[in-house]
C-alpha cells in the first residue's frame, strides 16, 4: 500500500492487475485501484475535483482533471474516511500513476490540495 499525509488528510493506494478487461497482445492493461481518504483534522473537508498524471512505459504522460470523484463530491467528517474504486488502462506493461484532490475545508471555507501517491502499474508475468 502507498501511503502520504497532506494537511492532514491520509490518502492510501492499493493497486491491482485486472486480467479480465486487458488485452497484452492489443497492448491493453488495465489496473483497478482503490483509494482510501482518512481526514485527520478537526473539520469537516469535501473532495472537489481530482487531477491525476498517467505515464506509460515511454514516459507519455496522459492527465484526467475534473470534478469529484466517480461522480461524487464526498463530505469527510473528522476522524472519518472515505473509499472507492477504480480503474485506469496504460499501454505499456509499465506504468504510473499519482495526482492531487483539491479539498474544501467546510468550516473555514478554504481550499487547498491533497497528494495522491506516487504507484507503479507493473504487468504481473514481467515480474517472474
Amino acid at each position: 500500500m502507498h501511503t502520504t499525509t497532506t494537511n492532514g488528510i491520509r490518502i492510501s493506494v492499493r493497486v491491482f492487475y485486472n486480467k479480465e478487461y486487458s488485452d497484452p497482445l492489443e497492448k491493453k492493461f488495465v489496473y483497478v485501484y482503490e483509494i482510501l481518504i482518512e481526514n485527520l483534522t478537526d473539520n469537516p473537508v469535501q473532495l472537489m475535483a481530482r487531477h491525476w498524471r498517467i505515464f506509460d512505459g515511454y514516459g507519455i504522460k496522459r492527465e484526467v482533471i475534473g470534478e469529484g470523484i466517480i461522480g461524487r463530491q464526498p463530505v469527510i467528517d473528522p476522524g472519518e474516511f472515505h473509499s472507492y474504486s477504480s480503474w485506469s488502462p496504460v499501454s505499456t506493461e509499465l506504468g504510473r500513476m499519482d495526482g492531487r484532490y483539491q479539498m474544501i475545508n467546510l468550516t473555514t471555507d478554504e481550499k487547498f490540495y491533497v497528494n495522491i501517491p506516487s504507484f507503479d502499474l507493473i504487468y504481473p508475468m514481467i515480474l517472474n
